[in-house]
Formats: structure tokens, sequence, C-alpha cells
């Protein structure tokens, strides 16, 4: 366990010291907050002030808390891992003293949190002084929430590893990431809520563990939904996909070549 917390730890520090880059990431998180909140709000008032129980200012907060959580939950297609296996540098994934997806898994952590260290505040900030937000005030249903994000990021986590490790069976993965990443943006909520899609799109989308990854910790914040079933349906994709993960793991090293090794 103190392993996996220094790895978190150290991960959390690296990402902190790449400043430019922090800031350049939040103007660009300003920017497109602005431009996602205007469309959102503007649809709303298209079709009559309210779609799917959201109304204005709503659709507002949803976007901000949203845009709290891009860099937080890995949304954009990750190939780190691939590239470890890849190169052969899975190989010292394997002779640490931390299974290799919780070393992984740490890694996340430390990066996801370091993220939303200097995103929430900020973001929270420019929303309530641009397009407004409607945020609530209760400290428990920030803890919520919180756990939620944790559950968030573990799903999207294992979500992109699986794909990763298809790199133990194909040369190139980049096609199979960006396929992905597409499917993953347009069903988790980040576009536009999950439920303002039609009736049979989002039958669909609430069998998949997409929503899970990044609606559902921006529902609890907004008190939007039941908290335990939520939770639930979180902790169940992490047991799936974790065990999944697992398993194709071992099979894929089974097999496994590494610099002719």
């Amino acid at each position: 366990m103190r392993a996996f917390w220094e790895l978190a730890a150290s991960s959390f520090r690296r990402q902190l010291r790449y400043r430019v880059a922090i800031v350049a990431t939040m103007v660009t998180n300003c920017v497109f907050g602005l431009v996602r909140a205007s469309l959102l709000m503007a649809a709303v008032a298209g079709a009559g002030g309210e779609i799917a129980g959201y109304d204005a200012l709503q659709a507002s907060s949803y976007v901000w808390l949203g845009q709290c959580l891009v860099g937080v939950v890995p949304l954009w297609a990750v190939s780190d891992i691939a590239q470890r296996i890849k190169a052969g540098d899975v190989a010292v994934d394997l002779l640490r003293p931390v299974a290799p997806v919780a070393g992984w898994l740490a890694a996340e952590y430390g990066r996801a949190g370091s993220a939303l260290l200097v995103r929430v505040l900020p973001m929270l900030a420019i929303g309530a002084a641009t397009t407004g937000l409607a945020l609530p005030l209760h400290p428990g249903q920030w803890m919520i929430a919180l756990l939620s994000l944790i559950l968030a990021v573990t799903i999207a986590f294992q979500g992109w590893l699986l794909l990763n490790l298809t790199a133990l069976w194909v040369l190139e993965v980049r096609g199979y990431l960006n396929l992905y990443m597409i499917v993953m943006n347009l069903f988790c909520g980040l576009i536009v809520p999950v439920s303002w899609f039609p009736d049979w799109l989002l039958a669909i989308t609430l069998v998949t563990p997409f929503p899970s990854m990044f609606q559902a910790p921006i529902d609890l914040a907004m008190g939007v939904g039941s908290a335990p079933a939520t939770l639930a349906v979180q902790l169940f994709w992490v047991v799936v996909l974790g065990g999944l993960a697992e398993w194709v793991l071992r099979r894929g090293l089974s097999r496994v070549v590494i610099q002719g090794g």
C-alpha cells in the first residue's frame, strides 16, 4: 500500500511541474467552457426554457462542472501503457513491488489529483462570473460527488487500459484508441447531458459504462438522480472492467515476447 501511495504522490508532483502547460490548458478550458455553455443555454432557450429537466442555469452549471473534470477524467486518447508494451518497458512494471494494474492506477490517481487541484476553483469562478452557476451548498453533496469522481476516474482509466492492452496482440493501437475516444466522448455526457438523448439512444447509453465516467459525478454535484443508485452502478463497472483488465493482462503476458526474450 505504501508503494501505491508513493507512485501516486510522485505522479502528482510530476504533473504540477508543467506550469506553462497548466496555464495553456486553463485558457483552452475557459474558451471551450464559454462556447459550450452558450450553445447549451441557446438550445434550452430554443426549446422553450427547459430540456429534460434542465433550465438555462442548470445547463450552464453542467457545462462548468464538466470543464472542471476535463483533464481530470481521461477523455482523450491515452496510449502511455501501449507505448510501454511496444517498447518493452512493461518488463520494468512487472518487476515493481506493486502489481502492474495497481501501479498504473496509482499514477493515474496522482495525475487526476493534480489536475483537479488546479482546475476546479478557476473554472467555477469563471462560470459564476459569466454564464452563472447553480451549485449545492451542503458539504455532504460535494463529498458524494468527489467519491463519484474517484470512481469515474477509475472506470475511465480501466476503459483506456483495456484498449492499451490490445498492444499485446497488435502492432498499432492508435486507430482503436481514436475510435474509442469518439464513442466515449459522445456517450459519457461531454457534448450534452445523456438525458437529452432520444429515448432509444438513451437506453443504449445507460447500459454502457460511459455515463459513469463523466456525467455521474456532475449529476451528483447538481443533486440529480439517486446517489446510492449512481454509486452502485459505478462500483459495478469498476469491478467488471477491473476484473476484465486483469484477465486480459494475464492472457497477454502469457504470450508476449519483449526484445526477443
